[in-house]
């Protein structure tokens, strides 16, 4: 770190504390040629996502917005806020320790599935039909095949309930 006012590479730290509610750290320091202090910010720095979208066109990856859609599926399920933020945050870590810096939109939709899948089965079909585009009905009872099929055993008497309904 070079001081910003004789360039000297080499200085100390005075003290170190916590910044910007744990997202930085906060340096003092003092050169150890003119004796000037000065302040220092170390953040992690991230490598910007790139969402490749269904039509091929390509945008930011956007944090606000996946979880927007997360919430909205999983409203009236009682799943509090800290958990949804934190799903969100687990899929963005995912995505960050990537190698490849760009992503398909599918792979994120995939991932928020396999998050929703254990947590809550009417997020999950939630997610899943808009996510999927559902167009009807069989699509619904599709699903709701799979998630009987493939071992999960915590499906709730509602999703079988309604299963039965629409087979009728």
């Amino acid at each position: 770190m070079r001081c910003p006012f004789c360039q000297h590479p080499d200085n100390r730290v005075l003290e170190s504390r916590s910044a910007e509610s744990g997202q930085s750290v906060r340096r003092r320091r003092e050169c150890l040629k003119c004796a000037r202090r000065f302040t220092t910010y170390e953040r992690i720095e991230f490598v910007p996502i790139t969402v490749i979208k269904r039509s091929g066109d390509r945008e930011s990856f956007d944090r606000s917005k996946l979880l927007r859609g997360i919430v909205r599926a999983c409203e009236k399920t009682g799943i509090s806020n800290e958990r949804l933020e934190s799903l969100v945050d687990e899929i963005e870590a995912e995505l960050q320790q990537r190698s490849a810096h760009e992503v398909k939109s599918s792979e994120i939709g995939e991932l928020v599935l396999e998050s929703l899948r254990p947590l809550n089965e009417v997020a999950y079909i939630r997610f899943a039909s808009v996510y999927r585009k559902f167009q009807g009905i069989r699509d619904f009872v599709d699903t709701l095949d799979h998630l009987q099929n493939s071992g999960n055993h915590s499906i709730h008497e509602e999703a079988s309930t309604s299963d039965l309904q629409l087979q009728n």
